[in-house]
């Protein structure tokens, strides 16, 4: 689309038949079901999926990472902010970054001076990485809702997960390798990996993750247990979460 094109096709009346396909990442799902239930009630058809890029899938040229003002911020401290989020970048060709809630909060912290949020936007929109703020649940819903309709309605784009691509070093693959297990994902798999400094460490002390990684619960821990530890032939009909899209 040119910038001097109308945008009112961008913005018609709903036709019957005419919903969107979201496909979300199963972590996602389970932390944002608020955004799942919004997007149902609008008509979208949600399928979930183990994402390694990306918490929303829109179309094939476009993946939504989802993140709150207090987690961009948490992150700001972290080095995979931006692994994170140039990963989804090499992916796919539009990247986007939604930052829900109300931005002018990062005057009241103490522990990170507002200039570095401001460095760390412009960072990722010098990358082309585009960042939206929105300032609700339901305002995230609203935009991924219109977007996915944009893309997959008047573009004719479908969601389409592509392959991970291959990992570029070996803490990469060590990553990646963790992050699959249920419940864990990038984040946490870093912080293991910190922790521990070795997969094969790691998975040998899944027992005391819970006492010395944080955000780490004995209910993750134990989908974990469960996963290593189950029978595959008796683990065979059971679902760790994701559906087939």
């Amino acid at each position: 689309m040119s910038g001097l094109e109308s945008l009112i096709p961008f913005i018609g009346d709903k036709k019957k038949g005419e919903e969107p396909t979201i496909i979300v990442d199963t972590r996602e799902a389970s932390s944002a079901k608020k955004v799942v239930k919004e997007l149902v009630e609008r008509g979208v058809t949600v399928k979930t999926q183990m994402l390694t890029t990306g918490d929303y899938i829109i179309s094939d040229q476009c993946a939504v990472e989802r993140k709150t003002v207090n987690d961009f911020v948490y992150t700001l401290t972290r080095r995979y902010l931006f692994e994170q989020l140039f990963s989804i970048k090499k992916t796919y060709p539009k990247a986007l970054l939604i930052l829900e809630g109300y931005l002018p909060v990062i005057y009241k912290y103490s522990s990170i001076q507002p200039q570095a949020v401001w460095g760390a936007m412009f960072n990722l929109a010098k990358n082309d990485i585009a960042i939206v703020n929105t300032g609700s649940i339901k305002e995230t819903a609203d935009f991924l809702y219109t977007a996915a309709k944009q893309e997959q309605i008047i573009e004719k784009r479908n969601p389409i997960v592509h392959a991970f691509k291959k990992c570029d070093t070996l803490a990469d693959a060590q990553i990646y390798f963790i992050a699959s297990l249920p419940g864990i994902g990038r984040e946490k798999a870093v912080a293991i990996l910190d922790v521990y400094k070795s997969p094969v460490e790691a998975l040998m002390n899944v027992e005391q993750w819970s006492k010395t990684v944080n955000g780490l619960g004995p209910v993750i821990t134990n989908k974990v247990k469960e996963v290593l530890s189950a029978s595959y032939k008796e683990n065979m009909s059971h679902d760790c979460g994701s559906k087939e899209t």
